[in-house]
């Protein structure tokens, strides 16, 4: 099969008639009639899943693959991602924020680049300048406290090869974080500049406040041990400093012994010295308790209840 497209559904009927449309239109005219489209239904509590049934009855390249409940937007891609077959695979996303027609612009930046990924970045973020100020911090720490370099501000939707997604289906995390796994893999990717357009009022982002700070909280323990590392040298720090500080207070009152301590300045002394030491203490063995617990946790990202192929919605497989 020469093309595969993956796409996420979670409250996704008002959307999903005109993606499946547009999305249908662009497949035609890179790959004739040899592509699949698959939609995932990550647990979605509207009619995301019976419409997808419906459009299915007049489109045997539908694919619907619906979980048993909601895992999330990033397992529920792998989920896509794990039952493709073509030689090229487009994931995106189907609100319409990222265009079905990109897919040519994409398809002629890999035919240029040679690359096995080319992924999308914002050119221009379309979040208010709060959100856009805490995005780009959260970018700029993530990059400065891991070894990979992600980019900043990327999309969901990329393209990419047979060899580049069956790599990248080897992957065996349990924490996932998609931006990360996509650039850690390696082999060749170049960026595509992309502007989404802007969501309706209407529609609101399915991504709550919590559900960001989950993902934040995802990203940061799934690539960097920095937080943790930044505890041990932060006891080190200290306890470094009241060793110091306390070597200092020493050489006073042996230059001058008529100078007298005050109880207060030993306190802190003691204070900061077994502060110190327990933050360090602590720091290291939350190095090797985040390695066993990125290896414990051996649960599947998702479960699948159904999958239905082609015309036959009426008979799950």
């Amino acid at each position: 099969m020469k093309l595969s497209i993956v796409s996420t559904l979670y409250r996704s009927t008002p959307f999903l008639e005109e993606f499946h449309g547009r999305v249908s239109g662009a497949a035609r005219e890179i790959a004739g009639d040899d592509y699949e489209i698959i939609l995932v239904n990550d647990g979605s509590p509207d009619h995301s899943l019976q419409m997808a049934l419906q459009l299915q009855g007049n489109d045997s390249h539908l694919q619907i693959v619906d979980l048993s409940r909601n895992f999330g937007h990033h397992a529920a891609i792998v989920a896509g991602l794990e039952n493709t077959r073509g030689d090229h695979v487009f994931l995106l996303d189907c609100d319409l924020e990222e265009q079905p027609e990109w897919l040519a612009m994409f398809v002629d930046k890999m035919r240029e680049s040679k690359a096995d990924v080319v992924y999308g970045v914002q050119q221009e973020r379309v979040a208010s300048p709060v959100s856009n100020l805490l995005g780009e911090a959260f970018w700029t720490s993530l990059n400065f406290m891991s070894n990979v370099r992600i980019p900043h501000n990327p999309m969901t939707c990329r393209l990419m090869t047979r060899q580049y997604v069956d790599s990248l289906m080897s992957i065996g995390d349990r924490v996932l974080y998609l931006a990360g796994v996509f650039a850690w893999a390696g082999f060749t990717q170049e960026p595509l500049a992309l502007k989404k357009t802007p969501r309706p009022n209407t529609h609101k982002s399915t991504y709550s406040l919590s559900k960001k700070l989950l993902q934040v909280a995802d990203s940061f323990s799934s690539f960097s041990v920095a937080p943790l590392s930044l505890i041990f040298s932060t006891g080190l720090l200290i306890w470094l400093g009241s060793l110091i500080y306390g070597l200092f207070l020493l050489i006073q009152k042996l230059i001058n012994p008529e100078i007298v301590l005050s109880g207060f300045t030993s306190v802190m002394l003691s204070l900061w010295f077994l502060g110190g030491t327990i933050i360090l203490f602590l720091g290291i063995l939350g190095l090797y308790v985040a390695k066993i617990f990125n290896e414990v946790k051996r649960r599947p990202l998702y479960l699948v209840r159904n999958v239905y192929k082609g015309n036959q919605n009426d008979q799950p497989s």
